[in-house]
């Protein structure tokens, strides 16, 4: 007893000498640089709450990394089986899913997972933070999305937080240790929302001109929740038509939403986007998403929570100044 009372007691003692030299030193391992620095391609993760979340918020960037070559992958918390307004369970998750598919196809991202999770429930718990940090270790990411923790729907502001409480972990050995920790630090960013308190604050904004109509394709193959109306569906008489005719006035109605969307991101994005593009083309565009630095994941520059402009380009490599 006494060994192994000496053995934890030096066990102790190393843990504290090699805390004090982190925090002496820096964390060593959010100070790494990208995987991409290495020369491997980009690899992008996205947690949206339901399916439809993370295509509405990160759609359009992910079609732009995808061209590039870089690898992106959604992941819905949550299965959306109570998401609509005359369909629930089972076969609704199974939709729900099935529309995830297509739209992965049409914005050419590689993967598209959605968790069996009921629609409503996710919750902050150890069992849901190890399945972010597999997730993130799996996929390598060098980017991380997700919602704020501050967000009108529980399952966005609690895929918030577990994104977070991932941030430090996915490079801690001994938490989940069946798969490979990170050694180098994603980018960890929250997805455009316009809540006010505290509000968004863009650190990047990404031109959509080029690729909107194939994001809203892409929104458009989600019928369940764009065409019918989703959980609130009810409220308009049209959702339950099956008249072509009135499908299309819906459809027609959604992709004008979405464009109205990204043009008001554009807008509140003016600045940054002229700061990123130049004056000539960032004054110009009409569409884009927006993007805010979380500081818990790779530290560009942590007294400022501001990413330098080479490592913006870094990451977002179709972000060029003219």
């Amino acid at each position: 007893m006494r060994k192994l009372n000496l053995f934890w007691a030096l066990f102790c003692s190393l843990c504290f000498l090699q805390g004090s030299f982190l925090i002496a030193q820096g964390n060593p391992f959010q100070a790494q640089g990208s995987l991409a620095d290495q020369g491997n391609k980009l690899r992008i993760m996205c947690f949206g709450a339901h399916p439809d979340d993370a295509e509405i918020r990160a759609g359009g960037s992910a079609i732009l990394w995808s061209t590039l070559g870089g690898e992106v992958a959604f992941v819905s918390t949550t299965n959306g089986d109570i998401g609509h307004w005359r369909e629930a369970g089972g076969p609704l998750a199974i939709r729900r899913t099935e529309e995830a598919q297509k739209a992965a196809k049409v914005l050419g991202i590689k993967s598209s997972i959605v968790w069996d999770i009921h629609d409503g429930e996710l919750e902050v718990n150890l069992e849901n933070r190890r399945r972010f940090i597999r997730e993130i270790r799996k996929w390598k990411a060098d980017i991380v999305i997700g919602h704020r923790p501050n967000d009108y729907h529980p399952d966005h502001r609690y895929t918030g937080v577990l994104m977070q409480d991932s941030a430090f972990m996915v490079g801690v050995p001994f938490l989940c240790p069946d798969v490979e920790p990170l050694t180098k630090s994603p980018l960890f960013l929250y997805s455009y929302d316009s809540f006010q308190n505290p509000p968004f604050r863009i650190d990047i904004a990404v031109a959509l001109d080029d690729v909107i109509e194939q994001k809203i394709e892409a929104l458009l193959t989600m019928e369940s929740q764009f065409i019918e109306g989703g959980a609130l569906g009810y409220l308009d008489t049209r959702t339950a038509s099956t008249d072509p005719k009135v499908r299309d006035e819906l459809r027609t109605a959604a992709a004008a939403s979405f464009r109205r969307r990204a043009a008001a991101i554009a807008d509140a994005g003016r600045d940054k986007l002229i700061e990123l593009y130049g004056q000539e083309v960032g004054s110009k565009v009409k569409y884009a998403e927006a993007f805010e630095v979380c500081e818990y994941g790779r530290p560009a520059n942590r007294d400022k929570q501001k990413l330098g402009d080479d490592e913006i380009r870094l990451l977002f490599p179709f972000i060029t100044k003219k």
